[in-house]
């Protein structure tokens, strides 16, 4: 019976180790392609991000500037809005609201329930154009906020800075 299990034991083989060396350089090459692809899917996610907040403030900005010209807000406050343009003074008007034209309602008209964040920034700080400057100006003339753009000087997927979207 001992002579049984000796030979069990002695025909018995394991791994040695250079299948396990060559196991793990396996692993690590294909661990080593994989981080570059998960990077560039949160560079993209980003990306994504960043373009929707970038059209809920416009578009919250472009329904203020329909109201103003059809008149479905109040003008009676000198400080929400530019009087010459019609857009919002700041971005926080368009979060704590205006109110509506008609003298019998009581209602606020709120554009936006807050300030996105930009994912690049990590902020809710945004540059600001006002309606006078030029579409690409990164200095604004502090009377209006016609549109916004990303402060991050990072460089898209796409080669463009995300400043110009």
């Amino acid at each position: 019976m001992t002579s049984f299990l000796f030979r069990k034991l002695k025909d018995a083989s394991g791994l040695t180790l250079l299948e396990l060396i060559v196991t793990a350089v396996i692993i690590l090459i294909l661990a080593s392609a994989a981080m570059p692809l998960s990077k560039m899917g949160e560079r993209r996610t980003k990306e994504m991000e960043l373009r929707q907040a970038l059209r809920e403030i416009r578009l919250a900005i472009d329904q203020f500037k329909d109201d103003w010209d059809s008149k479905r807000i109040s003008h009676s406050e000198s400080d929400i809005a530019n009087e010459e343009t019609g857009y919002p003074k700041r971005l926080e008007v368009l979060v704590k609201g205006v109110p509506v034209a008609d003298p019998n309602e009581k209602k606020i008209r709120k554009y936006l329930r807050r300030i996105p964040i930009d994912p690049f920034t990590r902020s809710t700080e945004w540059g600001i154009r006002c309606y006078e400057d030029e579409p690409d100006s990164l200095i604004s003339c502090d009377r209006d906020v016609y549109d916004v753009y990303s402060r991050s000087e990072q460089i898209g997927l796409d080669g463009t800075k995300v400043q110009t979207w």
